[in-house]
This record gives C-alpha cells, sequence and structure tokens, in this order.
C-alpha cells in the first residue's frame, strides 16, 4: 500500500505530512451559537475522526463581522472563536493530525442580512446575481458597497489579526482563501472589479490586494505555514464570469507568488464544463505545474485512481478531497486498505447537528482496532 503515490509522506517546509490525501476545505453550517464558534462536541469531534489526512484544511471561516456571507459559519477574529478553535486543534493534534485554517472574505457573496442592513463590501458595485444562505433561506444577492481605501486597508489588517488568532488558537497555518467568487477573486476578474484606483484597471493592480495581505500576514508568522487557493477556470458560478484577460491574470498571480515561500498553492481544476470558452483553461494543473516552484496541490472531483495519476505524472505534490472525507472520515486508511467509500448525504452539508456530521462510520483497521 506504500507504493501508492498518494500515501507515500510529503516534506511540507518544515511540517512533514504522513500521507498525499488533503481533506480540502468545506462550509458545514455548524456554528449554530450566538459566538459563531466552534464547539467541542461537533467541530473538535469532526476534525478529529479525520485526522489520518496527511493535512486538514478546515471549513472558510470569517476574518470579521464584514467577512460573512453563510449562515452558522465559524469566525477567527473574537476571543470565544480562538478559545473553540483551540479545542479543534488539540483534539486533531491529539490524534497525531495537522491542520491549517481557511481565511475567508466572502466580498459581495453575502446579503444585507449579515450586516444589520448595510450592503456587502466589495471591489464594485456589482451584483454577482447569485444566491445568499441566510438565516431566512436562500435571498437573492444585491449590489454590494464599493470598498474605499479605507475599507481595503482595514480588511488586510484583518486578514493579520486573524493570522495571528489562527496561531493563538493552535492552528500549524493558514490557507488564505482566494478563490470561488470570494473577495480576491472578485478584485482579480475585470468583470466584478471595475474600480479605476491602485487596486483595478491593470493585472497588477487587481492583483495587488492579495500581496498586500500575504506581506502583512507574514510579519505575524511563518512564511512557510501559509497557503493560497484559487480557482483560475471558474465560470458561471458564484457570480464569475470570465473574460480574455482572465487567464494571464492568474499567470501574473501565480508566477510571482514564486517570490514567496508558501506552504503551498491549492488550485482548483475547473468546476464546470469550460471547454467551449476559448480563453479557459481546461487543464488547471498541468498549465501551472510548470509555472509555479513550490507544492502544488489540486483538487476537484478526484477519486483514488486520479489522484494518484496526478502525483506520477508530475502535475501535483498533494491533492484535496472535499465529499469523499463528509462520509469517509478515515478516507487515507480506506485508500490504503482498498475499503469501499460510503456516499455522502448532501441533504445534511448544511442542516446542522451531528446528523451527517460525526455520524458517519471509521470502517478501518487502526492500531489493530476495527472501529
Amino acid at each position: 500500500m506504500s507504493t501508492q503515490a498518494l500515501l507515500k509522506t510529503y516534506k511540507l517546509g518544515d511540517l512533514e505530512l504522513k500521507n498525499r490525501v488533503i481533506m480540502a476545505p468545506m462550509t458545514r453550517g455548524r456554528a449554530d451559537n450566538e459566538e459563531k464558534k466552534p464547539t467541542r462536541e461537533l467541530h473538535a469531534e469532526y476534525y478529529k475522526q479525520r485526522a489520518s489526512a496527511g493535512l486538514i484544511i478546515s471549513e472558510g471561516s470569517q476574518i470579521s463581522e464584514d467577512a460573512v456571507g453563510y449562515i452558522n459559519t465559524p469566525g477567527i477574529h473574537s476571543k470565544p472563536q480562538i478559545e473553540g478553535w483551540k479545542e479543534v486543534t488539540s483534539a486533531v493534534h491529539d490524534a497525531d493530525g495537522k491542520i491549517f485554517i481557511q481565511l475567508w472574505h466572502v466580498g459581495r457573496m453575502s446579503h444585507p442580512d449579515f450586516h444589520g442592513g448595510e450592503l456587502p463590501l466589495a471591489p464594485s458595485p456589482v451584483n454577482p446575481n447569485a444566491k445568499s444562505f441566510t438565516p431566512e433561506g436562500f435571498k437573492d444577492t444585491v449590489a454590494p458597497r464599493e470598498m474605499t481605501i479605507d475599507d481595503i486597508k482595514q480588511t488586510i489588517a484583518d486578514f493579520k489579526q486573524a493570522a495571528k488568532n489562527a496561531m493563538e488558537a493552535g492552528f500549524d497555518g493558514v490557507e488564505i482563501h482566494s478563490s470561488n467568487g470570494y473577495l480576491f477573486h472578485q478584485f482579480f476578474n475585470a468583470t466584478s472589479n471595475h474600480r479605476n484606483d491602485e487596486y483595478g484597471g491593470s493585472i497588477e493592480n487587481r492583483a495587488k490586494i492579495l500581496f498586500e495581505v500575504l506581506d502583512a500576514v507574514k510579519e505575524v508568522m511563518p512564511e512557510n505555514r501559509i497557503g493560497i487557493r484559487l480557482n483560475p477556470s471558474m465560470h458561471g458560478l458564484f457570480g464569475m464570469t470570465m473574460d480574455e484577460e482572465t487567464i494571464p491574470t492568474f499567470d501574473y498571480i501565480i508566477e510571482k507568488l514564486n517570490e514567496y515561500d508558501l506552504s503551498y498553492l491549492h488550485l482548483s481544476e475547473p468546476f464546470s464544463d469550460v471547454s467551449e470558452i476559448s480563453f479557459a483553461e481546461t487543464h488547471i494543473a498541468k498549465r501551472y505545474r510548470p509555472v509555479y516552484n513550490g507544492t502544488l496541490m489540486i483538487n476537484s472531483n478526484f477519486d483514488q485512481e486520479k489522484g494518484n495519476k496526478v502525483i506520477e505524472d508530475g502535475d501535483a505534490d498533494l491533492v484535496a478531497f472535499g465529499k469523499p472525507f463528509i462520509s469517509n472520515p478515515d478516507l487515507a486508511e480506506r485508500f490504503a486498505q482498498d475499503v469501499e467509500l460510503d456516499p455522502w448525504d448532501e441533504d445534511t452539508f448544511y442542516s446542522g447537528g451531528e446528523k451527517g456530521y460525526t455520524d458517519y462510520k471509521v470502517k478501518t483497521e487502526r492500531e489493530g482496532v476495527l472501529n
């Protein structure tokens, strides 16, 4: 079983990963409490069950109240939230696991219901024409408020403080969520960024906020404990529309990331069929493996066979699995022992409580005991 590429150890900066099966960040909507904090009974148990992953990347966690866009998502900007996450990191470390937190600002993918009736913040007042999952159910998004320079500077400071909070909470590192139609992605794309100041117009200007956040975050934590997530060919989802400058923008960003000693670059293959879009890239790992010099993680609809192959082909170093980890907490061990995977229940993805969260069974043998 050790001959599988996915099951080989990997040196991630100064961390030793026991395998290359990474748990992808997934919103689960279980922080159903006034403080929006993780709990020992649910979050700590959930992540501990999955600690045999080479690395866990937590669900997206908002860096501030301004960053919220989904119900019952945990934050990393208050003392109760830090204390809640300490329960999680301790549980994972006690189970010999490693865990990063994903730092998140949704930008315009929000709703006034989350902000006391105020408009959500974004690069430009462009409605994504999507849906926001509010306490009263899904609602249509609205045209957001264009961020002022002071708003941008405050957001940079919020990311820095959130990274500092993550270190206090015991995380092994952070992943900056710059993907999937959220705030950074909105700055990157000319279809959502209509600014004419230093954060709009040219490719360099539209990417500027990401590098300013990186420079701020590395002041409070080791650079090699910072990951970045990008989704270059997202189109028609979360309000994102590609244009001719989209891929050149990501080419620029990923090339420039070589100037940093990051933990990893986490890329997604297209979430939808973009083969008919002439300016889209259909093979993300193959395009960017020659461009990026550091550790490359890839995700989106990988199974065991495809995961082994992408590593064997040299197109990625690590593979992140999402939904399979929901219903198979011992996913890496199932790969090792050739145990059939259990199906997930989509009705319980965001439903709250332990059902569909911590009640999936471990089926593989750990330390001589079959659970």
